[in-house]
């Protein structure tokens, strides 16, 4: 690749954010220089290396769509693009779990392929990742297609949730939570997991056209 071509940027609102707490810190005068010293020590040495991280993953993934006939160049005057990358780097710079760091990827090369929805959907889909959990996305992509306990004939949803993630199981409290979270975001289209109902009910997708959507918009593309 050329030295010129396109770089997910290095800089994010991270960095200010990170500027601003030191700055921040030094001003108090019973803590002093110090402790922003120490601050920085602490949290710049991570920070560098998620991003360091974050940028060889999509760095990668573009080499290779640029193999396969992607115009880096063209890509490079795409601001929608450059937009959006830009805010999913600042999105990933804040977690260290690896199924949402691996969402944001795939969000942005969908982006720059164009196999993503409509910008103000894009905008809403990132913020969706970030503010979700990793166990919220399991549920989600289980729901799609759901696969009951073997020779169940009644039962409820969340039969379904703790056969297949056995780590919620009895954890009601906690998966409750989660799926009201993926229906007031309209991601799913039921409003509870223990209605009781049939075996064959049980295996009937729940994710609404919009829930749909958003998978595939984290989703790698084939």
């Amino acid at each position: 690749m050329e030295d010129d071509e396109i770089e997910v940027p290095s800089k994010s609102p991270g960095d200010v954010a990170h500027s601003i707490a030191k700055a921040g810190l030094s001003a108090v005068p019973v803590i002093g220089g110090p402790a922003a010293e120490l601050f920085q020590n602490v949290v710049q040495p991570p920070l560098e290396k998620r991003r360091g991280e974050w940028m060889a993953k999509v760095g990668e993934k573009l080499q290779e769509l640029e193999k396969n006939g992607l115009n880096l160049e063209d890509l490079k005057e795409n601001e929608q693009f450059i937009s959006a990358a830009m805010y999913a780097s600042h999105l990933a710079l804040r977690t260290h779990q690896e199924e949402k760091i691996a969402a944001l990827r795939n969000a942005v090369v969908n982006i720059a392929t164009d196999q993503a929805p409509e910008e103000a959907l894009q905008h809403i889909f990132l913020d969706f990742i970030d503010s979700l959990t990793e166990v919220h996305l399991r549920i989600l992509k289980l729901f799609q297609e759901p696969t009951p306990p073997p020779n169940i004939s009644m039962g409820g949803l969340s039969s379904v949730l703790e056969h297949n993630i056995p780590e919620m199981r009895n954890r009601r409290d906690l998966y409750d939570q989660f799926w009201r979270d993926l229906y007031s975001r309209g991601l799913v289209n039921t409003d509870g997991l223990h209605l009781t109902m049939t075996g064959n009910g049980l295996g009937q997708k729940r994710t609404t056209a919009m829930g749909d959507s958003f998978l595939r918009f984290i989703s790698e593309s084939e």
